[in-house]
């Protein structure tokens, strides 16, 4: 159970405690001090916040019994839902801040790295077209299609054409992004993000094996399939990461969302340069 599970599990037991009091004590001042209603509903959460106005005491023993009771019972269980809710509000202000930065850190390997790798096994994807339908997001997308997208990519088996993959290059690109990898690997944010924390593992396990490897040129057809499983397990995840992640910066951060669009790999007509619109029949061009 996570610890946000836990303190709602916790809001609403001391919740339903507290409301139980309430009611118990209510109904029982009507009973035993013959209060109407208000009066008794007021006496109790006066009597349980402590506050004690004086204006409405018991009158009778049983309901100075009926007070002592709700004292003890009443004053922990309001003061553990305030510090309950106070928690919760606590917890979901740093989780936000924990996501933003998270979020950045995430930013700053596809920036870097990520990007350039998803196009470089992308061009070698047997199954590109599909990909291609899946992943050409629009400006105009809705968390629901976001949600559609990472669906439809369990219909994908992101298996590459070895023949088409540029090994050295490739070995180069992650050899030049080594130490940034490593770094993102002892962010304290990687231990609240498994999924990331496992993408950086498959990258940096993928450099190791194509580092023991001095000439790719004469390897066996198996050790070409090894190093395609490699490639398979930081390319499903990379773009699995990427989706989530541009999901995230589209209502967070425009600008960034923006830039990612231009540059989908998996978008054909996407391009960094701005360029205008050709306007509609009837309309004019739009002065700069």
């Amino acid at each position: 159970m996570t610890s946000s599970r836990t303190e709602k599990l916790r809001f609403i037991v001391y919740l339903s405690v507290f409301l139980l009091v309430m009611v118990t004590g209510t109904f029982g001042f009507m009973l035993v001090e013959g209060l109407p209603l208000a009066s008794a509903a007021y006496f109790t959460i006066v009597t349980i916040a402590t506050v004690g106005y004086g204006d409405i005491v018991p009158a009778t023993d049983l309901g100075r019994v009926l007070a002592i009771v709700l004292i003890i019972t009443g004053v922990g269980t309001f003061v553990g839902l305030l510090a309950n809710a106070t928690e919760i509000f606590i917890s979901r202000r740093d989780n936000a801040v924990r996501l933003q930065k998270l979020q950045m850190v995430v930013g700053l390997f596809f920036s870097e790295a990520g990007t350039r790798l998803m196009r470089f096994f992308s061009e070698a994807d047997k199954d590109y077209a599909y990909l291609a339908k899946v992943l050409t997001v629009k400006d105009d997308w809705s968390q629901q299609e976001f949600l559609k997208a990472r669906n439809q990519l369990d219909g994908h088996l992101f298996e590459v054409d070895m023949q088409r993959i540029d090994i050295t290059t490739l070995k180069s690109h992650l050899e030049r992004q080594s130490q940034l990898l490593v770094r993102l690997l002892e962010s304290p944010y990687m231990l609240e993000h498994e999924s990331f924390t496992d993408l950086l593992i498959a990258v940096l396990h993928l450099k190791e094996e194509l580092e023991y490897r001095e000439e790719y040129l004469g390897l066996p057809e198996t050790d070409r399939d090894h190093l395609g499983g490699d490639i398979k397990r930081a390319y499903t995840l990379i773009v699995r990461q990427w989706l989530e992640y541009i999901s995230h910066m589209k209502d967070s951060y425009p600008f960034l969302f923006s830039l990612a669009m231009r540059t989908n790999p998996f978008d054909e007509q996407a391009s960094p340069v701005i360029r205008p619109q050709t306007p509609a029949v009837g309309e004019t061009s739009p002065l700069y």
